[in-house]
């Protein structure tokens, strides 16, 4: 399943918030060697400190973790603004509440293979990628931001997501550094949904079983 964390609910999904930290360390410092803050076992950032959504993938017990990123809107600090400046044209206004920077995407390619043999790589981030429309687009976001290296674009291409590449710069690392702009819209779900195959959603939608209203009337009764 696939769900978003937001801030008031780190505690309840500590579990599987630890495995992901410690799956980012694993991916992007220890396979990838980018330049992160590293802490023990986990990965972290000052981004991590001020309160992101994040899209996990996870079973249904919310105890094991398959994958993870994080979600923050571009009216705040990011990653964007504050490090890849460069990789966008400085006309280029990427700040409104409808436009949100996504990061940190990664997969645990060895829980996904013991539970999910026939789901290679490139299908699970396809899966991730799918996800983050549907979780976008029912948070009413119409624009998801992220930088990238060239390579990955063979995998939004495979799950049919749409991208434009607003810029890209040198410097970064071993790649160019590009700034892509994903349009999230119904027409994009139905074009990722048929490109993967699936038809049936894969971010589960949290719905509270009881509104405030009603707890405040129990209480009171």
């Amino acid at each position: 399943m696939f769900v978003i964390i937001q801030a008031h609910e780190y505690q309840k999904h500590a579990a599987v918030l630890d495995q992901m930290f410690r799956l980012r360390k694993k991916v992007f410092a220890d396979t990838l060697g980018w330049d992160v803050p590293v802490i023990g076992p986990y990965e972290r950032d000052s981004y991590d400190a001020l309160a992101p959504a994040y899209l996990v993938w996870c079973n249904d017990s919310r105890t094991r973790l398959y994958g993870g990123m994080r979600l923050m809107p571009t009216t705040g600090p990011t990653l964007l603004y504050d490090v890849f400046r460069e990789t966008f044209p400085a006309a280029a206004d990427l700040v409104a509440p409808g436009i949100w920077e996504g990061t940190r995407m990664c997969i645990d390619e060895d829980a996904i293979a013991k539970d999910f043999p026939n789901i290679d790589a490139g299908r699970a981030f396809s899966m991730m990628l799918l996800a983050l429309c549907e979780c976008a687009l029912d948070h009413g976001i119409h624009t998801m931001i992220s930088n990238y290296e060239p390579y990955l674009k063979r995998v939004y291409k495979r799950a049919g997501a749409e991208v434009e590449e607003l810029g890209r710069a040198d410097g970064y690392g071993k790649y160019p550094v590009c700034c892509g702009a994903f349009e999230v819209s119904d027409r994009v779900l139905r074009r990722m949904r048929a490109a993967l195959g699936l038809t049936l959603p894969l971010y589960v939608r949290h719905v509270p079983t009881r509104s405030v209203v009603t707890q405040f009337l129990e209480m009171a009764a």
